[in-house]
């Protein structure tokens, strides 16, 4: 177990071989709870060969001294990735155009 955060990693070998390999990895919150996201491939275990990118966000909690895997979300293609961004994307600008007709509402109604 990873005693900081910094130290986690994603990597996991099965039977002393490395299976899942992470390529990057950003720590997106820091403190007791943490978010990291992961960049990482998996090994095709017929063709010995690396499987494309994938991503996983991972929210670590720390307790006794180490942090340990909590939740996870993965994001299985390149496509989804997409489809995640275009909607959050989508959505913000959504609730940026809305909250100043919000606002000004709730100010009439004073």
């Amino acid at each position: 177990m990873a005693e900081t955060i910094d130290e986690v990693s994603y990597n996991y070998e099965d039977e002393g071989k490395l299976v899942r390999r992470e390529v990057k990895k950003e720590i997106l919150t820091r403190g007791a709870w943490c978010t990291v996201m992961f960049l990482y491939e998996e090994l095709d275990r017929k063709t010995e060969s690396w499987g494309a990118p994938k991503i996983s966000i991972v929210r670590f909690k720390k307790a006794n001294g180490a942090y340990r895997k909590q939740s996870s979300f993965n994001i299985s293609s390149q496509k989804q990735a997409t489809q995640i961004m275009d909607v959050m994307k989508r959505w913000y600008a959504e609730a940026a155009s809305a909250a100043p007709a919000a606002e000004s509402t709730e100010a009439a109604d004073k």
